[in-house]
């Protein structure tokens, strides 16, 4: 790793502090090794409009799902030769030193990102640029991936489009015996593509039959000082059937199954809720993209399922993130806009680009967002403080989404292409991955978003 490794946002979760889509109109486009059974999982999710309490008057939601059966995860001991970082969160009678579990090249020194036409999902190294495996992310291949999202694990999700949610493990050491072949199978590469129910590195496959479901944010879990595993860790996702309300899940991280279901009401736009991301509290924020008028954003809190709403002002916004300090940032039409959920309000940048709709950001630790304005060839960097821009950074193509990686480089992923772009933004070299199909990732498709923000405070 190189000396801006910033994995110490990590470090700062464990000691319970934080640290510091689609161009136009996308399509909406027998299950071997997994045999599910139909459950429906109701919880009581309240409504709150604006400077409201999230107490507020309680409504019904459910969702029919399938759940995947699996093995148990072994447990891995932590490689501490690898990381830069260093710190402790063992109990002083003898447990486990857990230092240098986030980047340390076993589980988050890798970004994964959907080939929406492949129905595949690939694993990239982030220090060596190659990649380590793709997988199908739903029984026949058809689910048209769109959102993937890293665990504090360092195991990813991905959701599909066309409905279904699947975990994949990152270490291949917990990957489960469940195909009857001696040993374990798994992808290697971009060439090898195992069938479904062959890929044994499938943690769980859970289906839904949304016309729309995109959002997807992995939500914290608590680390188990013995053993350096993180346990209890809970995954959000959200779907809608038809125009009108949207539905948003909490899922058990271990399994797949839905354990609580909130519904948002009157969700405008022909997707639904579009973005996903959480704040230190492990509370869902989303929104609902609209082309022809104002949007809303949305929390989900964790421990009540209660929905907040807030209206988004200025103009229609696109991209979803959710920086150290809790503030929510939409970003499109040619700049960005910063919700600060404690005073209700917003704060605009001046449009740049003439003003398109679209492009995903990320904050950083170093203060900056992240953001490509469609449909220029640059990085953008913006001041979180200030919402100055402070970086334009060239690169080969207008890239939808974008991320971070724990060594600090900004990733930038080609709208519906082949290639993906690592960017230093201290030396603005720009490394560049090929051989992606029908590329598309909007989300914490690293998980440096999630371990940014910090860990539940309870």
């Amino acid at each position: 790793m190189n000396s801006r490794n910033i994995g110490g946002c990590f470090a700062a979760a464990l000691s319970l502090a934080a640290c510091g889509g689609e161009g136009g109109r996308e399509d909406e486009g027998g299950e071997a090794g997994f045999p599910t059974a139909t459950i429906t999982a109701t919880a009581t999710a309240g409504s709150a409009t604006e400077g409201e309490d999230a107490d507020a008057s309680a409504t019904q939601g459910s969702a029919t799902m399938g759940s995947a059966t699996m093995g148990t995860a072994t447990t891995v001991d932590p490689d501490d030769t690898g990381s830069s970082v260093y710190f402790d969160v063992g109990s002083p009678d003898g447990g486990a030193d857990c230092s240098g579990m986030m980047g340390d090249g076993d589980t988050h020194s890798y970004i994964w990102i959907a080939n929406s036409s492949q129905g595949t999902v690939s694993k990239i190294n982030t220090e060596t640029l190659v990649e380590e495996g793709r997988y199908r992310v739903r029984p026949d291949s058809a689910g048209n991936p769109s959102r993937t999202s890293v665990a504090l694990s360092g195991n990813v999700a991905v959701a599909n489009r066309a409905g279904g949610v699947v975990k994949i493990y990152t270490n291949t050491d917990e990957c489960q015996e469940s195909n009857g072949m001696p040993g374990i199978q798994t992808s290697t590469g971009a060439a090898d593509i195992l069938a479904w129910g062959v890929e044994e590195c499938v943690a769980w496959y859970t289906p839904f039959d949304y016309q729309t479901q995109r959002p997807l944010a992995w939500a914290q879990g608590t680390i188990n000082d013995a053993t350096c595993q993180w346990e209890n860790e809970k995954l959000w996702t959200s779907g809608r059937y038809g125009a009108g309300n949207a539905d948003v899940l909490l899922l058990d991280g271990e399994t797949g199954v839905v354990e609580a279901t909130a519904v948002v009401p009157s969700v405008i736009g022909w997707a639904g809720l579009y973005g996903g991301a959480v704040d230190s509290e492990g509370n869902f924020w989303s929104v609902d993209h609209n082309w022809d008028g104002p949007s809303t954003l949305v929390r989900v809190e964790r421990a009540t399922m209660a929905v907040s709403t807030w209206p988004v002002t200025g103009s229609v916004h696109y991209g979803l993130a959710v920086d150290p300090q809790g503030r929510a940032w939409l970003c499109g039409n040619g700049g960005v806009s910063r919700f600060d959920p404690i005073t209700a309000t917003w704060t605009h940048s001046p449009p740049i680009n003439g003003g398109s709709a679209l492009g995903g950001c990320m904050t950083d630790d170093q203060g900056t967002l992240w953001h490509s304005p469609y449909p220029t060839a640059a990085m953008y960097g913006f001041d979180t403080e200030t919402l100055a821009i402070t970086h334009q950074i060239p690169i080969p193509a207008y890239c939808h989404g974008v991320s971070i990686d724990f060594d600090g480089n900004v990733w930038g992923v080609q709208f519906g292409g082949s290639d993906a772009y690592r960017i230093d933004p201290v030396t603005q070299t720009v490394d560049t991955v090929t051989g992606l199909v029908g590329a598309y990732t909007y989300s914490d498709m690293t998980g440096f978003a999630l371990s940014s923000v910090g860990v539940p405070s309870g």
